[in-house]
């Protein structure tokens, strides 16, 4: 056999050792590495700096941020990994203000609550108490209000049901221009017309009218007015067709 190449062999076998060896020390650093990851893991997660450190709500104003955190279920205990965001936002939609709740987490510990309420359209006058009328037809019977906007319609005799909701989707194709005129509605219903509505308005004159027509009507409500003498009020009638009234004096 030719000596240079025993001569070569031999000198490889301490290079291919070396490789061998570190090879095996890299290996060796890496599960040391994944060993010691997971064991922080599991350590951050059974330890308190895994919970909730800080939860945000904005666009909250018929509940508090307290009451919609609690509504929620989550505390400082909460643990951030098991914050299911689908199920807290179903929570918080499940109240008859909130039209629509965004939940995001924010790591390591912080939650962000965005929720839409339903706009308020008007107020219901029951035993001298009044509650907010929501645009999805609900009233807020836990909310009474001492203050009312005088921007706000007070509604009379309603009660939550088909009749209420047809009520508040005209209030809510109408003209802020006249939402404002009107000061309250009275449910009024007749044999003829199980719809029959009656408006006062603050300009002192009043309304007849049917929740079937009274949106497409009371939009004409500046016009109609304006042909009228300021100075002599009456009841303004639009169930069928337009007329005035004046009152008996």
């Amino acid at each position: 056999m030719d000596k240079s190449k025993i001569v070569a062999l031999e000198d490889r076998i301490p290079k291919l050792k070396e490789q061998r060896r570190r090879k095996a020390n890299r290996r060796l650093i890496f599960l040391l590495f994944l060993f010691f990851t997971l064991i922080a893991a599991v350590g951050y997660v059974q330890s308190p700096l895994s919970h909730v450190k800080r939860i945000t709500v904005k666009g909250n104003d018929m509940y508090s941020t307290a009451e919609l955190i609690k509504k929620t279920g989550l505390s400082q205990q909460t643990n951030i990994w098991k914050v299911n965001s689908k199920e807290v936002s179903a929570k918080l939609q499940s109240l008859s203000e909130i039209k629509q709740a965004i939940v995001r987490i924010s790591w390591p510990n912080t939650i962000f609550i965005t929720v839409k309420e339903h706009k308020r359209v008007a107020f219901l006058e029951k035993n001298a108490t009044y509650y907010p009328v929501m645009e999805n037809g609900k009233i807020l019977k836990s909310r009474k209000v001492l203050d009312i906007p005088s921007s706000s319609p007070i509604l009379f005799d309603f009660e939550e049901g088909s009749v209420l909701k047809e009520m508040v989707n005209g209030l809510e194709t109408l003209p802020n221009e006249i939402i404002n005129s009107i000061s309250e509605i009275h449910y009024t219903p007749k044999k003829t017309d199980p719809f029959h509505i009656t408006l006062f308005m603050n300009d002192g004159f009043e309304v007849s009218a049917t929740l079937r027509s009274f949106s497409e009507k009371m939009v004409h409500y500046p016009s109609i007015i304006s042909q009228l003498n300021p100075g002599k009020k009456g009841i303004i009638d639009l169930e069928v067709g337009s007329y005035f009234k004046a009152f008996d004096r």
